[in-house]
């Protein structure tokens, strides 16, 4: 099992990433918001340890955008105790809570009931199928013509926005916000690079052309 822990203070980072070690579990590190999320999206994770005060990106905008392309277990690492923060964060998609100094033993007990919920909870699949291109959203795979295609999260985030928006043309700004986030500081060309990622994995393998681009406007699958 693999563990990312999202947390800027160092000493309490090495002592968790220790006492994890020590059970078994394979982990990785990031002290900031956007180091974090980076990984989170690039990485296979069973379940990410995740802390609310972070520079860069707090956690609850970190675990908003990873709650767009994927379901890991998160649970929440903070040394806030309010209602509010447990509600916020709980709302936007954390598993569970826990609230810093905490016991690790608590910790490690949280943390097997969500790996154990995960395995157990069954979710209902959403397929998206486009002539022989198949996504299906809850195992998080894309396949065509039943063979396998890898792709990144901001991969599958992007292509699985066009898949269920099939013949609607989608600006560039239109999946920034709804892909990378409302507040994404970048540049909107970043979508073009993505587009160009996906192509040379499935256009260009099977030789068809999937992803249509609408000049001065944008992108679109159609039917």
């Amino acid at each position: 099992m693999k563990i990312l822990l999202v947390e800027d203070e160092e000493k309490l980072a090495r002592f968790t990433e220790l006492e994890l070690m020590h059970e078994g579990y394979e982990t990785a590190k990031a002290f900031d918001g956007r180091t974090g999320l980076e990984m989170a999206e690039t990485g296979e994770y069973d379940l990410i340890l995740l802390d609310i005060m972070l520079p860069g990106l707090n956690g609850i905008e970190v675990l908003r955008r990873i709650r767009k392309t994927s379901d890991v277990p998160v649970i929440l690492l903070t040394a806030r105790d309010s209602v509010m923060d447990k509600v916020s964060g709980l709302d936007t998609g954390a598993d569970d809570y826990i609230t810093k100094p905490f016991d690790i033993e608590e910790l490690l007990a949280r943390i097997r009931a969500a790996l154990r919920k995960k395995s157990t909870h069954t979710v209902s699949s959403q397929v998206l199928v486009h002539g022989e291109l198949s996504l299906d959203t809850s195992a998080h795979t894309v396949s065509y013509a039943g063979k396998n295609i890898e792709l990144t999260n901001k991969e599958f985030g992007l292509l699985k926005k066009l898949l269920e928006n099939r013949s609607v043309v989608l600006s560039r700004e239109t999946l920034l916000e709804d892909v990378w986030g409302f507040d994404y500081m970048g540049e909107t060309n970043i979508v073009d690079v993505y587009i160009r990622y996906i192509r040379s994995k499935i256009d260009d393998v099977f030789g068809v052309k999937i992803i249509q681009t609408v000049r001065g406007v944008g992108y679109v699958i159609r039917d």
